[in-house]
């Protein structure tokens, strides 16, 4: 199979099924932003494993917590933008937690363990 074949192939698998439906333009560029600085916090980490075989300095500590209060702050605009609250996202989160360590299914995979 050469490169064009796969291409050709490939494409017949994208999906035109989406609607945006409530989600506003706003939402979608809140959640594409959440998910750009979380792939920025995972880069960070990905070069110390890299470039430094792990050895975490303080301002590489710095460097990270600075991508976390970016993606803090999508999470806190989406959960506006839905309604809600950092407050209600955090209960929420705790609760499901404690269920699953109550229940013994803190490992594993699924959201719904």
């Amino acid at each position: 199979m050469n490169i064009q074949e796969y291409a050709d192939q490939a494409i017949t698998t994208l999906s035109d099924n989406y609607e945006y439906g409530d989600i506003s333009p706003q939402l979608m560029g809140q959640v594409l932003g959440l998910a750009g600085e979380s792939g920025e916090v995972v880069e960070k980490i990905k070069k110390l494993l890299r470039d430094k075989q792990g050895m975490l300095e303080e301002s590489d500590k710095a460097d990270i917590l600075k991508e976390l209060g970016d993606v803090l702050w999508y999470v806190n605009a989406v959960a506006h933008l839905l309604g809600s609250s950092l407050e209600d996202v955090a209960r929420l989160n705790n609760e499901k937690l404690l269920s699953r360590k109550e229940r013994h299914q803190l490992h594993g995979s699924g959201d719904n363990r």
